[in-house]
């Protein structure tokens, strides 16, 4: 076993630098060595170095890709420095502690260990990242439903994945506020490869003859390296006739799973999740306008009374077009999920009717999976004259699809759905005190399950889609079981320092602010690293907070924006009930994650 230290510094952020951080440190555990490192940022020097550990180290790594200051390793001068750029580490974290300790001659603990891959099945990953043919030139793309966190971790991600391997890149981001960074023309045209890491659809005309692979933005994050093996193995030519081409003289990719042009398998929690993505902008300006508009006006603001009232303008805006447009945005984006361009019309269309006819979100689901893939296989059995193929995504496809979904959602599951929805509304409405404290728990357990993933999602969009139809406690119970992770996690550091590294504790003051955001994924980190003691805590928390919403009847009219929305009149119609519900959480969350944690193991002398 020996001992080294490290100095992890990205000029991409503290978030980057904290990863790189993690990964020099699970790397080291994991070859049976001792590692203490400090990391750099614009936020200043977290954590350091004891006269024990630099007397100690068998070898310093560098890990940055800015100046940093180097003092602290004053003392090492018989240990060698072995430099990497952050994206070394984050391709192959052991091959860098490795080679660090190559150059003090010091063999790894577990040497016989080492051409293990990381993961059973995973043989043939690390000699497709670690031989490339030749230097890519790539394009990718990143987008999240919520357009927040990961969308932007994913980028970060790619970006330095791409660096470590030697190929050049340009990612454009597609979050809650547009797409940044945006790929021009010529950046497309001069690609070799396109790579979209997302989890909504995104539009690829753009790319038509390029060789393109699609992934989540989990992939991305996990392991970029991989993702751009199997894109140069995998991707396939986007709506073109050619086949697939080997990259810069490779082998020939793996067998496709279809034809050319063909879009990859997507399941039916992305095309929601697109529809969700595109609906949330309706829902949070809606519900907000209506809530200034009470401010103004009061409960009854909507009365002709008022009218012609800055408050009664306010409820009208938010109300009849906010609202109104929710579900048909949700609708026809799930359409344009499935069928691109050609399903947003027919999609829309349904989402109107459900609305029209009560079906409230539920229809408009339903509406949008039934124009989508009505659409999509119209335009596979119907065929044309070249001449006459222009028609069918402006006018046949449009016209067909909008009939099909419309007959079925007045004549045949309108009404049927709007018999559910209506149910489902009277009974969220007439909880008893007991059923809507187990309904809270269940929404605050799922919020803090996955942080971020299908489960999560599953009960924010459940909770978003309820305040169109007036139910505005589900959404209360969601977003303060959402909040409680990331405070909880850092109120532990602070409570249970013994649990915890100095870069951890450091790192809770970032993960604070992002709770206080709503931005679950704050807790990520720290879940990454102990998650079987973690998670359970702040499922515990998360149920406490969503649970005692529900006991006290808090509704919120906005499906986001953290603290920051208590401060807008009417938006929460509890703001104390409702900050004690979340500090509970957040307590509730600290105190078992200090149960749970083990403390930190003293490092061993010598």
């Amino acid at each position: 076993m020996a001992q080294l230290i490290a100095i992890a510094a990205s000029q991409a952020g503290p978030a980057h630098s904290f990863m790189v951080a993690e990964a020099l440190r699970a790397a080291a555990e994991s070859l049976g060595h001792r590692i203490a490192v400090s990391v750099h940022s614009s936020l200043g020097t977290q954590g350091g170095f004891s006269d024990g550990e630099l007397a100690g180290a068998a070898a310093a790594i560098v890990a940055a890709d800015m100046a940093v200051d180097r003092q602290e390793l004053l003392g090492t001068a018989s240990a060698p420095v072995h430099e990497v750029v952050p994206g070394d580490v984050l391709a192959d974290a052991e091959r860098v502690v490795r080679d660090a300790l190559a150059r003090a001659g010091t063999a790894p603990a577990n040497a016989s260990a080492v051409p293990v891959p990381h993961a059973p099945g995973a043989a043939a990953a690390p000699p497709a990242a670690a031989a490339p043919q030749g230097p890519l030139r790539i394009v990718a793309i990143t987008s999240c439903p919520t357009g927040v966190a990961h969308t932007f971790m994913a980028a970060e991600a790619l970006e330095q994945g791409a660096r470590a391997l030697g190929h050049a890149i340009h990612v454009e981001t597609q979050g809650s506020v547009g797409a940044q960074n945006t790929l021009t023309a010529a950046d497309i045209a001069a690609a070799d490869l396109v790579v979209i890491a997302a989890d909504t659809q995104v539009n690829r005309d753009r790319f038509a003859g390029k060789r393109l692979y699609a992934t989540g933005t989990k992939a991305a994050i996990h392991d970029a390296a991989a993702v751009f093996a199997q894109a140069r193995a995998q991707a396939q030519v986007w709506g073109g006739a050619a086949s697939p081409a080997p990259v810069a003289g490779g082998a020939a990719p793996a067998a496709p799973a279809a034809g050319a042009g063909k879009r990859e398998s997507t399941g039916a929690y992305k095309h929601l999740m697109t529809g969700v993505s595109f609906m949330l902008p309706f829902v949070v300006a809606g519900g907000l306008l209506i809530a200034l508009a009470f401010a103004l006006g009061g409960i009854y603001v909507y009365d002709d009374a008022h009218q012609g009232t800055l408050g009664w303008v306010l409820f009208q805006v938010g109300a009849k077009a906010g609202f109104a447009l929710m579900l048909p945005a949700l609708a026809g984006y799930i359409a344009y999920s499935i069928a691109d361009r050609p399903g947003i019309a027919p999609g829309m269309i349904g989402g109107m009717l459900a609305g029209t006819v009560g079906a409230g979100f539920l229809g408009a689901i339903a509406a949008g999976f039934i124009a989508g893939y009505s659409v999509y296989w119209l335009n596979r059995l119907i065929r044309l004259p070249r001449g006459l193929d222009g028609l069918k995504p402006v006018l046949i496809l449009p016209l067909l699809g909008a009939a099909v979904v419309g007959v079925l959602m007045m004549m045949v599951i309108g009404a049927p759905m709007a018999a559910v929805m209506g149910a489902l509304t009277d009974w969220l409405k007439g909880l008893q005190t007991g059923s809507a404290v187990l309904l809270g728990v269940i929404l605050g357990a799922m919020m803090a399950f996955d942080m971020g993933g299908p489960v999560n999602k599953a009960a924010y969009v459940f909770s978003t889609t309820l305040i169109a139809s007036g139910v505005a406690t589900p959404m209360a119970a969601a977003m303060a079981a959402g909040m409680t992770p990331p405070l909880g996690i850092a109120l532990a550091c602070w409570l249970f320092k013994s649990r915890f590294t100095a870069e951890e504790r450091e790192a809770s003051k970032a993960s604070a602010v992002l709770g206080l955001a709503f931005i679950t994924e704050g807790a990520i980190p720290f879940v990454a690293r102990d998650p079987l003691r973690v998670i359970p805590a702040c499922v515990l928390g998360s149920a406490v907070a969503g649970g005692l919403s529900m006991a006290w009847n808090i509704g919120l009219q906005a499906p986001h924006g953290g603290v920051f929305v208590l401060a807008i009149p009417n938006a929460v119609n509890h703001v104390v009930p409702y900050a004690a519900a979340i500090l509970a959480g957040t307590v509730v969350t600290a105190l078992a994650v200090g149960l749970f944690k083990k403390k930190l193991q003293a490092p061993a002398a010598g």
